[in-house]
């Protein structure tokens, strides 16, 4: 048996008014359309439903039962209409995001201040994890994307990265380190010096490392911190010699609490990038935010 959707619709507004002239008005059809569509019902199901009286119309014990099912199948698929039509007017959803700590203080707000000024309605959730954190719960579709930093050269299956931003990372020291102010230091003299860098899982760390490493020179810290923000005050604190990108450093520097090394040569840049699984269909929200970012 194959009913349609707009007999049982019509059955659940005549039911729910108890009048066919009313059920008439509120579907823009005649009264005749609608007893129509009752007795096609009452034939395809092989029982009575209504009993028709001067004061409009009664469920019979059947049309109970039936109006029962009906009446929470009508009123999920208006709902879930009602929610597409929120989602396609920006009047709800949710984007959720995973953001570095470099990311987060030195890119990401600006662009959620727009956006939320665009669209007010959208919640917006942030994840603050390390890189491969934020890329593994985007593999496994717990994040919509992400917002973070790579080296120059990156890429990883199944997911897209677009670069947002370039930036330099620069080697800092602080005044017990005054000698080297004034000469061209070798990441292998470097080496000798006491180092600060992030703990070992980090996307930074292993940068680095990398870069030492196809130098000859194994890094190995004195000191490892869990995030960027940590490394200026260490450093300035005189515990070694610590590598952070340009602008986490530039209210310290014009202090002069700490000073830049002349490195013989520029550390290569890293990028800021937008990263997003390649094959998830993105909500409407999460499609306007990549814009907005983009």
């Amino acid at each position: 048996m194959q009913v349609s959707f707009d007999s049982y619709k019509v059955f659940y507004i005549t039911a729910k008014s108890n009048s066919i002239t009313a059920a008439a008005e509120e579907l823009y059809v005649t009264q005749p359309t609608v007893t129509h569509c009752i007795q096609k019902l009452e034939k395809e199901l092989g029982c009575i439903l209504f009993i028709r009286g001067k004061k409009g119309v009664k469920l019979t014990p059947e049309g109970k039962i039936l109006y029962n099912h009906i009446s929470v199948a009508c009123e999920e698929i208006w709902k879930a209409e009602e929610d597409i039509r929120a989602l396609k007017e920006f009047k709800k959803g949710e984007i959720l995001i995973g953001a570095s700590e470099t990311t987060l203080h030195h890119y990401l707000f600006p662009y959620l201040k727009e956006y939320k000024k665009k669209y007010p309605n959208i919640k917006i959730k942030i994840q603050n994890s390390t890189t491969r954190s934020t890329l593994n719960a985007i593999h496994k579709d717990e994040l919509d994307c992400g917002i973070l930093v790579f080296p120059e050269q990156y890429s990883e299956d199944g997911i897209e990265i677009k670069t947002l931003e370039t930036f330099q990372d620069i080697a800092i020291a602080g005044c017990k380190y005054e000698e080297l102010s004034k000469k061209t230091i070798t990441l292998k003299e470097l080496s000798s010096y006491p180092i600060i860098s992030l703990e070992n899982a980090t996307m930074t760390n292993l940068t680095f490392r990398k870069l030492f490493k196809e130098n000859n020179v194994d890094l190995k810290p004195d000191i490892e911190l869990a995030t960027t923000d940590l490394v200026v005050p260490a450093v300035a604190n005189d515990l070694g010699i610590g590598f952070v990108p340009e602008f986490f450093a530039t209210e310290a520097l014009k202090k002069k609490q700490i000073f830049k090394l002349n490195l013989v040569k520029n550390f290569p840049k890293r990028k800021i990038c937008l990263v997003y699984k390649i094959d998830k269909p993105q909500s409407m929200a999460v499609e306007a935010f990549i814009d907005c970012i983009k």
